[in-house]
């Protein structure tokens, strides 16, 4: 049995991972978790010694199979939960994060298999990120901040940055939200804000938003036929 400590560590690794080559250094790994440097030292030569990360000094860790498979189940447990907790509990985005991170760690497989039967087998979270499957598979994640996308671009919400609640809440009120098709109309130079038309279901709108939240939205250029 692995800590909750360990778990949150191999998370956050794993993640940092999928934005950057590993290895990844302490530093990063202590600005995720908060804490000093010295002490993800320790902890990663910890891991290094479990053989969860291959740990090299002054150069940073790297998850090994065992420790991929580790941080993949507790991702899953986290998605399954805040759908569960959005969706069937109608939690806020400030208790939905709060509330599934305790309770990662603590399920039964069993009661993972349930949940996941509960929800009829979902691939995405209620940000839009891909729920690892059982076998430890993750769907492939194409997409791109809506920052960078141009002007008289058609895009689908793909996912959001999940690291601030009150961020969800503001894109939430915009009608940001996953499988939401945007329309980019216009882009004001020098770093200004972009003109949108946000397909909502009860309607499209239009919003401005500042460059800051449109990096927090990750989108796709898969938008079907019938959604245009």
């Amino acid at each position: 049995m692995l800590s909750p400590t360990v778990e949150d560590y191999l998370k956050a690794i794993y993640k940092l991972q999928a934005r950057h080559e590993p290895p990844v250094t302490t530093s990063a790994v202590a600005d995720v978790m908060e804490v000093s440097s010295a002490s993800v030292t320790n902890m990663v030569q910890r891991l290094d010694e479990l053989g969860l990360v291959d740990y090299e000094s002054y150069r940073g860790a790297t998850l090994t199979e065992a420790g991929t498979k580790v941080a993949l189940e507790i991702i899953r447990h986290h998605r399954l939960l805040e759908l569960y907790l959005k969706e069937v509990m109608d939690y806020s985005w400030e208790q939905l994060h709060e509330e599934a991170e305790h309770l990662e760690h603590h399920i039964s497989e069993e009661f993972e298999t349930k949940l996941e039967e509960l929800l009829d087998y979902p691939t995405h979270d209620p940000h839009g990120h891909p729920i690892p499957a059982r076998d430890g598979t993750v769907a492939e994640v194409r997409a791109r901040p809506l920052a960078h996308v141009e002007a008289g671009t058609t895009v689908q919400v793909h996912h959001l940055e999940d690291a601030d609640p009150k961020l969800l809440h503001h894109l939430e009120d915009l009608g940001l939200m996953p499988r939401t098709r945007v329309d980019v109309e216009d882009r004001a130079p020098f770093d200004g804000p972009l003109t949108l038309t946000v397909h909502t279901p009860d309607g499209p709108r239009t919003e401005v938003v500042g460059r800051t939240v449109a990096a927090a939205v990750f989108v796709s250029s898969d938008v079907s036929a019938d959604e245009r």
